[in-house]
């Protein structure tokens, strides 16, 4: 049986149980013993090559020990076992900061994780089917990889938990247009189910990784964070899919939550690519960490504000943010002036609102910055949806070859109907307003309704008038026919 078709399988399974509900709360319980599989099948194989290798889990919670034998614990002691001992040994893993980071990792995962499954039988037989998958081989790695992105996909559709995922033709456009380089430290500071990291790793992959020191190199200069539970174990089991074994550098924190001036050099970064969730309100202690101008409790503002902290000298950014972040007056602008006067914002992206439909419909756009010099003008680019199509939509999402038209652009960049540039005067002149509509549309002319019932009185009388006038020709050629 295919990869695919277990999975699919699985899926129908939890679909039984009262405890798991929605498409969000099952690939979160799904994940977790993915997590546990995945780290056993690592172990196995760590432990044949390396004679002295010893896994950090003890050897009761590892899971070929409880889950590996189909004729194992099921029922009443299986939910015993998971909800009583397992997990709440592995929500207190112990872990001193030069212990094995792996000891780290699952703490993460399992520090506000939960396994909401009621059914000892049904969990049962979803085990059963995930021991069909040996992710020490190669081909299956690879199509679980490939399967797990269209899983959080899935998420787009999955209520609030949308928040989570940015479709990945985005996150991997923004990523070549920034090309990030080896030596290049790289931070997602609300990194989601981690796609701009995935992409990061795959690009610099692709262009310059060629040894295992550049590899270990690369694993050691990506970064990222995020605050919540779900996502955190998402993105940890994507990067390991990926190849990255130990993903010791994707931490569960909140950075809004430090202070700005507690941030240093040492924190400074090279590249920021990110999608802040937009729409989120942070507790109202949060906003304090910021200096008195810029205090607000709107996420994606205080994001866009931490990114101009965080870069480096000749930093670059690629950023989503959505209409919202780019007016507004107050707070809104000063954080808007401030990233112009210390960063050359030089290119907006204008997307659709449909890009990512069905959890948002907020038009949103791909702001390209880097820190060091102020904003002189920017460009902007307005992408539209392929022809025909009159919308994106969950069966017809955004696709990487859309981007073709601006990708020939970018490098040669001219003035046409989708693209314009606007100087820092002008913006300073809109009280930093970043939000400039294209200037080729067509422009729709409303009338008045009143002028529109003149006119068409006019109309109407003269056709009257011709009418007469033709009617009374009629007649004298019909006379003069006589």
């Amino acid at each position: 049986m295919s990869i695919s078709r277990v999975i699919k399988s699985i899926q129908n399974i939890m679909r039984e149980d009262t405890g798991v509900d929605g498409d969000a709360q099952r690939l979160g319980q799904l994940t977790w013993m993915l997590f546990l599989k995945i780290y056993d099948d690592q172990d196995i194989q760590s432990s044949s090559l390396k004679k002295d290798y010893k896994s950090v889990l003890p050897k009761k919670y590892r899971w070929n020990s409880w889950a590996g034998d189909d004729e194992g614990i099921t029922g009443d002691e299986l939910i015993d076992f998971i909800n009583n001992d397992m997990f709440p040994a592995l929500k207190n893993f112990q872990y001193k900061r030069n212990d094995d980071p792996r000891k780290f990792i699952i703490k993460q995962v399992f520090e506000d994780t939960f396994n909401y499954i009621k059914s000892g039988t049904i969990l049962k037989r979803v085990i059963n089917k995930i021991n069909e998958i040996n992710f020490n081989k190669t081909s299956d790695r690879h199509e679980f990889s490939d399967l797990y992105e269209t899983l959080l996909r899935s998420l787009q559709s999955a209520g609030n938990a949308g928040e989570y995922y940015t479709p990945r033709p985005v996150t991997k456009f923004i990523t070549q247009m920034i090309n990030p380089k080896l030596k290049d430290i790289i931070l997602d500071p609300a990194c989601g189910t981690g796609g701009f990291i995935i992409n990061s790793l795959e690009h610099i992959r692709e262009n310059e990784v060629n040894t295992k020191q550049d590899e270990k190199n690369l694993q050691e200069n990506i970064f990222g964070f995020e605050k919540k539970p779900l996502p955190t174990l998402l993105s940890i089991t994507n990067l390991i899919l990926h190849g990255v074994e130990i993903p010791k550098n994707l931490i569960r924190k909140n950075p809004l939550n430090r202070p700005i001036r507690d941030y240093t050099n040492k924190d400074h970064v090279d590249i920021i690519l990110t999608n802040p969730p937009f729409g989120g309100v942070e507790e109202s202690s949060v906003k304090g960490n910021f200096p008195t101008s810029f205090q607000t409790t709107e996420t994606a503002d205080l994001f866009l504000h931490l990114i101009t902290i965080l870069l480096k000298h000749k930093g670059k950014a690629g950023i989503v943010l959505p209409d919202g972040s780019l007016t507004g007056s107050g707070v809104k602008a000063r954080i808007r002036e401030n990233l112009l006067k210390t960063c050359n914002v030089h290119t907006i992206v204008k997307l659709p609102n449909s890009v990512f439909k069905p959890y948002a419909t907020v038009s949103t756009n791909m702001i390209f910055l880097e820190k060091g010099s102020p904003t002189k003008e920017i460009w902007y680019y307005e992408h539209n949806v392929p022809e025909g199509l009159k919308n994106y939509s969950k069966t017809k999402p955004i696709k990487f070859e859309d981007f073709a038209n601006l990708k020939n652009w970018w490098n040669q960049r001219k003035k046409n109907r989708f693209a314009w540039k606007v100087s820092i005067k002008e913006i300073e002149k809109r009280k930093w307003e970043l939000d400039c509509k294209n200037p080729f549309e067509e422009k729709i002319i409303i009338k008045n309704p009143e002028d529109i019932m003149t006119n068409l009185k006019e109309i109407d009388k003269s056709y009257i008038d011709e009418f007469n006038n033709l009617n009374i020709e009629i007649k004298k050629f019909i006379d003069e026919s006589k």
